[in-house]
């Protein structure tokens, strides 16, 4: 690995199944130890019911207010400069309890892929335009 700046792209954000909108800030395979993405959850949006394989997860709040639920954590209020601390294998959402969007950087290690993602939800469920979607990202 070597020194660089990755510069921020705020067009690569893209919706998910999971309810919630991603841009990608860091994810390389260079760097399998850490990947770095940031959410976006409209407000009265809960995200999907899921838990990452051998990942471990932190929120970062920066943006708005919710509620999170991890494991056995009783469900907390969230707000600016919170950070989550969600380990590997534990079930997890957030719900957007304000009127504005919800913000967040999300903080996996090692590194975010696919395949760490397993939904604990219904297998897809259906957009408002009618749209049927499968859960996790894409």
């Amino acid at each position: 690995m070597k020194p660089e700046v990755v510069k921020c792209d705020s067009e690569n954000e893209f919706v998910t199944p999971e309810r919630c909108f991603i841009s990608e800030t860091w994810n390389s395979s260079n760097d399998e130890m850490l990947s770095i993405a940031r959410a976006r959850v409209e407000p009265g949006v809960v995200t999907a019911l899921h838990h990452l394989k051998g990942v471990t997860e932190r929120y970062l709040i920066t943006s708005g207010k919710g509620t999170v639920e991890a494991g056995d954590l009783p469900p907390t209020e969230v707000d600016i400069g919170d950070v989550v601390i969600i380990p590997a294998g534990i079930p997890q959402r957030i719900a957007n309890t304000g009127e504005t969007d919800l913000i967040f950087y999300c903080i996996c290690t090692p590194r975010f892929s696919q395949d760490c993602y397993h939904n604990l939800e219904k297998e897809s469920f259906t957009t408002r335009n009618g749209q049927r979607l499968a859960l996790g990202r894409p």
